[in-house]
């Protein structure tokens, strides 16, 4: 295995009328017609700690098989999801989209929930699926998914059972991203995900009781500090922290963080970054002495969060990464 590209820069040209950061990142959820979803089942995975993780599959017998990793508070209707499975069916694949814990549309069982460094649920579920006869040939994560994925990579290095994987629009280093992503137009995107996220710890303090909560760990927010979690240091400090067993925020942020290990990863990867995320800024991304040889860093000037909309008019838009990430992973 050997790829022969490190570093690239500018694969990805924006039109005359897509060149703007916040349209590229609103464009999917705001603007475009999404390709209808295939008739996919969906399997509910029972996890070692007594949880569980849902996975809709869509089946292609004696196909290469892709599973797809949504960002934060996302799911298998995402429009970039939406847009890889279309992509991936035009390919005859066989295509998996994890749900992270309580992202199908109905809540978990335990406590915890997820966030940006739950490699141990990648790892479980590709096991899981594993007994059931489902070998996994590529993975695709993106955002947050992007993170869990290169993180599970990093660790399992040589090891890892898959023949590529891409990852789009990585949050590399959370403690940068959260400092961005609370600046200027950037908070309307943070103000979204948060009321999501701060009903989720609501539904969590009534299945479990505030005072159940509180003797797991008094960081726990009450449910009338609920509302006071309005930056994701703030959250994360009072739920994911505590929740998924670490000290404080910064050692989430710390321990959870992809950067780190990105020079362990030994399978063919593809990171796609843009230099103009609204989630986060340059400082994110490795250098091209930290990238190992089997990772390809592609970093584009626009493209904002995970957008990459082209085209000659708006009216027959293009989609980037359905095109560019097959084709790598193709290769393999």
């Amino acid at each position: 295995m050997k790829v022969t590209e490190q570093s690239i820069s500018n694969r990805f040209r924006p039109s005359w009328w897509s060149a703007n950061r916040h349209l590229q990142t609103l464009w999917g959820s705001l603007i475009r017609r999404l390709p209808a979803l295939p008739t996919m089942q969906r399997l509910r995975l029972d996890l070692e700690d007594g949880d569980f993780i849902d996975v809709d599959y869509y089946q292609q017998n004696d196909r290469p098989t892709i599973l797809l990793l949504h960002g934060l508070e996302g799911s298998v209707d995402s429009p970039y999801i939406r847009g890889m499975i279309d992509s991936a069916k035009a390919h005859n694949w066989q295509i998996l989209v994890m749900h992270f814990r309580g992202c199908s549309g109905e809540s978990n069982r335990l406590l915890r929930s997820y966030h940006s460094g739950a490699s141990d649920d990648l790892d479980e579920v590709i096991n899981l699926l594993s007994k059931k006869g489902i070998t996994i040939d590529y993975l695709v994560g993106y955002s947050l998914g992007g993170n869990v994925l290169l993180k599970w990579l990093g660790e399992q290095a040589n090891k890892a059972p898959v023949k590529a994987a891409a990852a789009v629009c990585v949050p590399l280093m959370l403690d940068v991203c959260a400092v961005e992503i609370n600046k200027g137009f950037a908070k309307l995107y943070q103000f979204a995900l948060l009321r999501t996220l701060r009903n989720k710890v609501r539904q969590k303090i009534t299945q479990f009781g505030e005072a159940s909560m509180q003797a797991h760990s008094t960081k726990f927010p009450t449910a009338n500090e609920v509302s006071s979690l309005t930056d994701f240091r703030r959250f994360d400090n009072r739920f994911t922290a505590p929740a998924h067993g670490y000290k404080n925020v910064d050692d989430y942020y710390k321990k959870a963080s992809s950067y780190q290990f990105v020079p362990n990863i030994e399978v063919p990867t593809l990171i796609i970054q843009s230099k103009d995320d609204p989630f986060m800024n340059e400082s994110v991304l490795p250098a091209i002495d930290e990238l190992p040889p089997s990772v390809t860093l592609e970093t584009n000037d626009c493209g904002g969060h995970v957008g990459f909309v082209h085209g000659k008019w708006p009216w027959r838009a293009e989609y980037y990464l359905e095109q560019r990430i097959p084709e790598f992973l193709k290769k393999w």
